[in-house]
């Protein structure tokens, strides 16, 4: 009987995630093309959060579409673009991305697939969105 006991127990333990014993395998941080290929950007945690910056542009580019005047004149390289996301059954949610095209942020959702990114932007439900594909840096 103790020994069904702790089978039992042994079970349900190894269902648990292993925190802090073990990398995510399904950790996103690192390097990737834009949709476009006319960039790279890096995602990296801080304070337990996920972020993504330009980490190289085609071209030189500032931020000309930004809503505040004040801000159009930054660098598009090194901007903070993706913020502030955590990471709940294999998604990276609650997040924001500024689309520096159209000057807008967007509510936002990340997940790995294939070793690839997707990333999607949306107003309000993620089922009016858009998602695009950012591939790993060989």
């Amino acid at each position: 009987m103790r020994l069904k006991i702790m089978l039992g127990f042994a079970a349900i333990f190894s269902l648990l995630p292993a925190k802090g014993f073990a990398q995510n395998s399904n950790d996103i941080s690192g390097t990737y093309w834009s949709p476009k290929k006319d960039g790279k950007i890096e995602i990296f945690t801080e304070n337990e959060q996920y972020h993504g910056k330009f980490v190289w542009t085609k071209q030189p580019k500032k931020d000309h579409n930004n809503p505040d005047a004040a801000l159009r004149n930054r660098d598009l390289l090194g901007l903070i673009f993706l913020q502030n996301f955590t990471l709940q059954d294999d998604k990276y949610i609650d997040g924001t991305i500024y689309d520096p095209d159209s000057g807008k942020t967007y509510d936002c959702l990340m997940w790995s697939e294939n070793g690839d990114l997707k990333v999607r932007g949306y107003l309000g439900f993620s089922l009016f969105g858009r998602t695009e594909t950012f591939r790993k840096v060989k």
